[in-house]
């Protein structure tokens, strides 16, 4: 029996998020409207929603002992995540974000990836990783902590799945540079720019049918407002959004896939997984933050 349901490792951020009346080009001014500070990064998003949603999550990152680190890893135990497998150390700063967001709820992200991006092979706990069903990769910024996934993943027994959300800085290294962890992908869950960078295709299509050539078992693209597409070579299905009151759209991706892993967790059809994961995402964008609207386990009963 595993121990965890998903054990995520990825950059741990502090979210400084600015509402702003419009996101200013070169030149340009605007206006801060108002402030939130949250915790964030892209993997432990997708793992609070799932510990909401009742599975048992762990994690895999670093945190440098300041204000922001001492924050994320509270937040964490406060939603029932297991921090074991963070690594904490006196030097340096922990990872921050500063986002600003319009009145649509687009927004514009700039990253201070501190100690996330000094992540080494050997400090990673490789048992701990071993006690999941599945290991979900986000990106870095740096090389170093990349190549330590990487590692990571090519040492992992056949009975961990992998799942992976690219991000842009992921998806802008190419398929070759990313090949190692493609070939043990189970489920690769890009949005529609993520895929056609990393695959050179437009058509998200033939984008997917591209991942799947290189040994993805699952390929969600999430496509914003107009739902996703997903697909296993044998079935494809795209799945509308659920329609809602768009407040910010921060964290949204990484809400899809915490509602996708879950679908998969409990055996769901791949277009329930893909209801699931739209679902998620929708609550996600009706509150501010990446966090604060991903919903409790008794509000997907509405849905099957």
């Amino acid at each position: 029996m595993k121990r965890f349901d998903v054990i995520g490792f990825g950059a741990l951020n502090v979210d400084k998020l600015y509402r702003v009346n419009k996101i200013a080009g070169p030149e340009e001014e605007g206006f801060i409207k108002g402030f939130k500070e949250a915790c964030g990064g892209s993997a432990a998003n997708t793992i609070v929603g799932l510990a909401r949603l009742g599975c048992k999550v762990g994690f895999i990152g670093k945190v440098a002992n300041d204000k922001e680190g001492r924050m994320l890893i509270e937040d964490f135990r406060r939603e029932g995540v297991n921090t074991r497998g963070i690594v904490r150390t006196k030097d340096g700063r922990s990872g921050t974000v500063m986002g600003f967001v319009d009145e649509k709820g687009e927004r514009a992200l700039y990253v201070d990836p501190g100690v996330n991006d000094t992540i080494s092979f050997e400090e990673i706990d490789r048992k701990y990783a071993c006690q999941a069903k599945f290991i979900h990769l986000t990106s870095f910024v740096g090389e170093k902590s990349f190549e330590t996934q990487k590692r990571l993943v090519e040492t992992l027994p056949m009975d961990v799945m992998v799942s992976v959300d690219p991000g842009e800085l992921y998806a802008r290294k190419g398929m070759n540079a990313i090949r190692p962890i493609l070939e043990r992908s189970f489920v690769f869950m890009p949005n529609l720019r993520e895929l056609a960078l990393l695959t050179g295709v437009e058509d998200h299509v033939n984008g997917a049918e591209k991942l799947l050539e290189v040994g993805v078992k699952i390929v969600a693209v999430k496509l914003g407002g107009k739902g996703c597409y997903v697909t296993d070579g044998k079935q494809s299905h795209h799945v509308e959004a659920f329609k809602v009151q768009i407040v910010d759209t921060t964290g949204a991706g990484d809400a899809f896939c915490a509602g996708f892993l879950y679908g998969l967790l409990k055996n769901k059809s791949l277009k329930e997984c893909a209801t699931l994961g739209n679902f998620v995402a929708s609550r996600c964008i009706m509150r501010m933050g990446a966090r604060a609207g991903l919903p409790r386990l008794e509000e997907l009963k509405l849905l099957f």
